[in-house]
């Protein structure tokens, strides 16, 4: 079958293997749809031995049961499924209480990150990891595994600060960022802030929900502080899908005293802390200051019930299997808005 693999720290490339056979509790995935996430950048960027090689990418994955495994029960051969990426312990405090985001003993990883992932024809899952999809298409679907579950996580964090009438923003309208101005004004009654440099990006922030606009730039504080008032007040919860210098420090530039901030995007960048009552403060006294990862089993269930329902929809710009490398190039450039989908 042909997969596109990182055959070395840096290098990504189609190549045939063969067809993956599923083992005892595992089933084999006929793969409709694999979303590219910037994680996967930081893959292909992490230094020899971060990662295994080879290793076949792609960790959100949708497509259709095609064989199962000894002792798997419950699928259909052709049954429309999404792949849930984390790969447990199974054992440890966190994922025994369902938390496998929070697992204690393995270290990040999981399918496409620590095992082979869907950028292939096929893909082996454990059959835990499967969730039904219903009647939504698999390009839909695929985003949803992280795109989705990730701010989803991140505001359900936060879900006791979204008080009805209370500010929102979020920083950075991509893959992630229109689908969190999605779940906001799907399951709130906030007033939803969107930041982004880019006016394709605000655009489509407008168009999935957001109800106010602010461009990035030297006075984005000071506009976004027009919407939410002035400190100690402001907005009571930001998401940041970026995660730079600059959008951290937008972040805490507009936080409210005792807001939250989910910080959810790797752009690398560093927010300083100190537990004294600057003025002005690094981060605002009674601040939370949380970096989310992923999310469980049961949110992405939520999350497919609310795509289902047509109240979460992926902004997708597809390419075929041998156009992956250069649909990561333009992720890389800034040129995907919304989500890239690798179609095998």
């Amino acid at each position: 079958m042909r997969a596109v693999r990182m055959t070395a720290p840096g290098v990504l490339e189609q190549v045939e293997v063969p067809t993956p056979t599923p083992g005892p509790g595992e089933v084999l995935v006929r793969v409709g749809a694999v979303g590219a996430c910037h994680s996967d950048l930081h893959i292909l960027d992490a230094p020899p031995g971060a990662f295994p090689t080879p290793i076949t990418l792609g960790h959100e994955i949708a497509g259709t049961v095609d064989t199962l495994g000894d002792g798997v029960t419950g699928w259909s051969a052709g049954e429309r499924v999404a792949v849930y990426g984390i790969i447990g312990c199974g054992t440890c405090r966190g994922c025994l209480r369902g938390l496998e985001n929070q697992c204690r003993t393995v270290p990040l990883g999981g399918i496409g990150l620590s095992r082979d992932g869907g950028l292939a024809e096929h893909v082996v899952v454990p059959a835990s990891r499967l969730l039904p999809v219903g009647d939504l298409t698999v390009t839909q679907a695929a985003p949803l595994t992280d795109a989705g579950l990730t701010p989803y996580h991140a505001i359900e964090l936060a879900r006791p600060a979204l008080r009805p009438g209370t500010s929102a923003v979020v920083i950075g309208i991509g893959g992630l960022g229109h689908m969190a101005v999605q779940i906001l004004a799907a399951t709130t009654a906030v007033r939803i802030i969107a930041v982004d440099s880019n006016v394709a990006a605000l655009d489509l922030a407008t168009r999935v929900g957001a109800h106010h606009v602010v461009p990035a730039g030297p006075d984005t504080v000071d506009r976004i502080r027009e919407l939410v008032g002035p400190a100690p007040d402001g907005a009571d919860v930001v998401i940041d899908c970026v995660g730079v210098d600059a959008t951290l420090a937008t972040a805490r530039g507009v936080v409210a005293t005792g807001g939250r901030l989910l910080l959810v995007g790797l752009g690398g960048g560093t927010m300083p802390v100190r537990p004294v009552a600057d003025e002005p403060p690094t981060v605002p006294l009674e601040t939370s200051v949380v970096v989310p990862f992923w999310g469980t089993r049961a949110e992405l269930q939520e999350v497919i019930a609310l795509g289902r329902a047509g109240l979460l929809t992926a902004d997708v710009q597809t390419f075929p299997l041998d156009r992956a490398p250069e649909a990561y190039d333009l992720l890389r450039a800034g040129e995907i808005h919304g989500r890239a989908v690798i179609v095998p």
